[in-house]
């Protein structure tokens, strides 16, 4: 207890319903064998000061939590040489027994899953380890009290019947933000496992944002656009001073709801907040305003824009390779992903686009093309929309957009001539036939006999259905 409420809580006392926060009489009144003690700033100060020596003997990186005494942040990353995770957390829980006989230890890839992982059941019988890359996954069903947030916030959360972090993390990040602005959005990344923090003893760097006002509200994004150039300008420079490149870009707009022709629209200011993820960190001012052009020049206003920031939320060590002048075969890797955004910022989200393979029998369905930046699946990115590649001679089938009809003569079934496109082809090896049908749960359900033969230099596809015959394309 401090002064006339309780500080901490143990364990046993929170399954009783015992809160922190509670005068003395009301956590009686839900636990009446519970057991006060007098608050000592000075000695848990002094305390977490002894636990945090000892457990720098399992880590280098330990760091006390702030607000939270008895929760320690370590560094768990280096360990493979070691003994690796499980060594490390057996040697955290001997250090932890000292002061606590149920010290609870989990491992995670990030602060607050870790958090979290400590209070599952069975956490003092043995160390906690969240796979890697499964830390959203484990949070779905964490309660809000494992995700920090202030009281008022939570409550709110709690009225409109959310209960754990999966239910949280679904909500709109623009719904977030609008309602509980930057602090709200911070909370709502924990949720999702999207936590920055690391247990380290060094000093943080710089904040490396750029804020600035427009004029006048504006419902178009020149102006945008131009402030958003400046301040990466000035980012860039920053970066390269500090040898780091960008690896996540926050693009941050103050749009002016009391102009806005939205019915229910507020009446003052809110913010909306994108991120781009560069996929090869660079330092370069272009590079890296082709990337938020590409964001900004797709992101609809949904009232007008009254400023922008621009922070660099994420970087990476900047690259040493440099340019040979004289060498013609160097690349440079940024200057791809550079061109691309341009692309996408001119021709839209579906300009750039990559051919797949697809698991269809029909020639004209076993290809398509995806945006460049999708994933592709378990389709062959190398195959061309069509079929894919299986003969190692041939490269690819071209096909057409529509299928043209052809005039064939016939030897039997088997066709020998065609007239297409004005001219007479003669056909030599002809192979077939492939009859083909399916799809019939689709509107376009058909039945075809294909046929391939080699004329005029190519090697042609055709098909015939029921009384009429088609050329589908050809192999290079």
């Amino acid at each position: 207890m401090d002064g006339t409420r309780l500080s901490a809580v143990s364990s046993a006392a929170s399954r009783a319903r015992v809160r922190p926060g509670m005068t003395v009489p009301e956590a009686r009144a839900v636990c009446a064998a519970l057991a006060v003690l007098p608050w000592s700033d000075d000695m848990i100060s002094a305390e977490t000061t002894a636990v945090t020596a000892a457990l720098l003997a399992a880590s280098p990186q330990v760091t006390p939590a702030a607000g939270e005494p008895g929760l320690w942040w370590v560094g768990a990353a280096g360990f493979d040489a070691l003994g690796g995770e499980r060594a490390l957390a057996k040697a955290l829980a001997d250090v932890g027994r000292r002061w606590h006989p149920r010290t609870r230890v989990a491992i995670a890839g990030s602060c607050v899953a870790a958090r979290a992982a400590t209070w599952a059941v069975g956490a003092t019988a043995g160390p906690v380890r969240i796979p890697l890359g499964g830390d959203a996954r484990y949070l779905v069903r964490a309660p809000l009290a494992l995700i920090p947030m202030d009281d008022e916030m939570r409550d709110t959360l709690a009225a409109l019947g959310l209960r754990d972090a999966g239910a949280f993390a679904a909500l709109e990040a623009e719904d977030v933000e609008r309602r509980w602005g930057d602090d709200g959005l911070a909370a709502w990344r924990l949720a999702r496992g999207e936590d920055a923090r690391r247990p380290v003893l060094a000093r943080l760097g710089p904040p490396r944002t750029v804020d600035a006002e427009l004029a006048a509200p504006t419902p178009t994004m020149e102006p945008v656009l131009f402030l958003a150039r400046a301040a990466l300008d000035t980012l860039a420079s920053a970066l390269v001073a500090d040898g780091r490149a960008a690896a996540v870009v926050a693009i941050t707009l103050t749009l002016d709801d009391a102009r806005s022709a939205l019915p229910g629209a507020g009446t003052r200011a809110h913010t909306v907040t994108r991120e781009i993820r560069i996929p090869r960190p660079t330092a370069r001012a272009a590079h890296l305003f082709d990337h938020c052009r590409a964001l900004l020049e797709r992101w609809p206003l949904t009232a007008p824009a009254c400023g922008v920031r621009v922070s660099i939320t994420a970087t990476a060590p900047l690259a040493g390779e440099q340019g040979d002048l004289l060498a013609t075969e160097w690349r440079d890797p940024a200057a791809i992903d550079a061109a691309l955004a341009r692309l996408r910022a001119e021709l839209g989200a579906d300009g750039v686009v990559k051919p797949v393979a697809r698991d269809e029998h029909a020639p004209d369905r076993a290809g398509a093309w995806v945006p460049g930046d999708a994933d592709a699946g378990d389709g062959n990115p190398g195959a061309t929309p069509g079929t894919a590649n299986t003969d190692a001679e041939r490269s690819a089938l071209r096909l057409l957009e529509t299928p043209e009809p052809a005039v064939v003569a016939c030897d039997g079934d088997a066709p020998r001539a065609m007239r297409w496109r004005g001219r007479r082809i003669a056909l030599a090896h002809v192979t077939g036939p492939e009859r083909m049908s399916g799809d019939w749960w689709r509107d376009d359900g058909y039945r075809r006999t294909y046929w391939q033969g080699e004329g005029d230099g190519m090697e042609l596809v055709l098909f015939r259905e029921r009384d009429a015959w088609y050329v589908q394309g050809w192999y290079d």
